[in-house]
């Protein structure tokens, strides 16, 4: 069974995304752009919600309920892993993103009570909301299932 190697890509996703993270917190300034070339800046910010900050200020009920939604999901993508076969290897790796990904915003949820962004993404005065790369892994796990799905 050659299924480790999956949970090792979602580890390594995982570590990546706190490294930045830890990198960004301790060097950038909250809420101050940092261009680092045209259409993109470097801008810590803290989301107390969900995505695109959404449910931020509904107190800290949504903080918890996140924490065992993304525990749950986890194990679920984890089995899901586990039961596909050998020659899924599309999926698996998009499950593997996915999974790096969830770890690494629960991890800031659990700990801190928010998930830090960095990634400030823009054209002319139109801001995408920022992210970090456990999101950007997550995104690029979904965009693999569709091709996968589309393939099959």
């Amino acid at each position: 069974m050659k299924k480790s190697k999956w949970f090792i890509l979602a580890l390594l996703v995982l570590g990546l995304d706190q490294v930045t993270k830890i990198w960004a917190a301790s060097t950038l300034l909250p809420y101050h752009a940092n261009p680092m070339f045209p259409s993109f800046n470097l801008t810590l910010a803290f989301n107390g919600g969900a995505a695109f900050n959404f449910l931020s200020q509904t107190g800290s009920w949504h903080r918890w309920f996140f924490v065992g939604f993304s525990l749950l999901m986890s194990g679920v993508i984890s089995v899901w892993i586990l039961r596909l076969p050998n020659t899924a290897k599309l999926k698996s790796l998009a499950l593997a993103f996915i999974l790096g990904g969830a770890l690494g915003n629960l991890i800031d949820r659990a700990f801190y009570g928010y998930v830090i962004d960095f990634i400030d993404v823009y054209y002319k005065n139109n801001h995408w909301p920022v992210f970090n790369l456990a999101d950007t892994f997550i995104c690029i796990g979904a965009l693999l299932m569709l091709i996968d799905l589309v393939q099959e």
